[in-house]
């Protein structure tokens, strides 16, 4: 189970400093079309594995009495719904919602958490989907003419994980080259 594989993650390193929650799905499938059992399973991973973790891991921070960061992957989807992807936005919605209210209930423990809410990125995942016109067109909608690579995630979430982010928390970074700003 998760729990059994992070607890004994936890005890084989000596504790934890930094949870990085970067589990996810997606599917393209149209409102209309949506199932039930399709939309149970895209919250399962992208929402309530993440619920879970962090429940485990801030147990695990708060019983060391050291604080910690808690980095949670969302999306640019979570702020900015598009066709056929009313699930994956909505759970990411709910990622963004649940690192809102962790670091509001966290932060007496010294735990800060927040969330990345990475644009389009060029990762294994889409490269079976995606086409060269398609990156030509996303890339066109960025101010900086190109898709993030999963290098440019990366870095966001060393950031957030580092004491230069101490005073950070509850928020949603973007790392969307533009592609929104709020």
């Amino acid at each position: 189970s998760t729990t059994d594989a992070m607890e004994a993650a936890i005890a084989a390193l000596g504790g934890i400093d930094v949870l990085v929650n970067n589990a996810g799905v997606f599917r393209i499938t149209p409102l209309l079309d949506i199932s039930t059992e399709e939309w149970d399973w895209v919250f399962a991973v992208n929402a309530r594995a993440i619920l879970v973790t962090t429940q485990i891991g801030a147990r695990a921070m708060i019983a060391q009495g050291t604080g910690g960061k808690i980095v949670n992957m969302a999306s640019m989807g979570g702020k900015v719904g598009a066709a056929g992807q009313a699930h994956y936005a909505a759970s990411k919605a709910a990622v963004i919602s649940l690192t809102q209210v962790a670091a509001a209930e966290l932060g007496a423990h010294g735990i800060n958490v927040n969330s990345i809410c990475p644009g389009y990125v060029l990762t294994e995942m889409g490269a079976a989907t995606r086409t060269p016109d398609q990156v030509e067109q996303w890339s066109s909608k960025s101010p900086l003419g190109r898709l993030a690579e999963p290098s440019d995630v990366a870095a966001m979430a060393l950031f957030l994980a580092s004491h230069d982010a101490d005073y950070c928390t509850g928020q949603a970074m973007n790392v969307t080259g533009g592609m929104i700003t709020h």
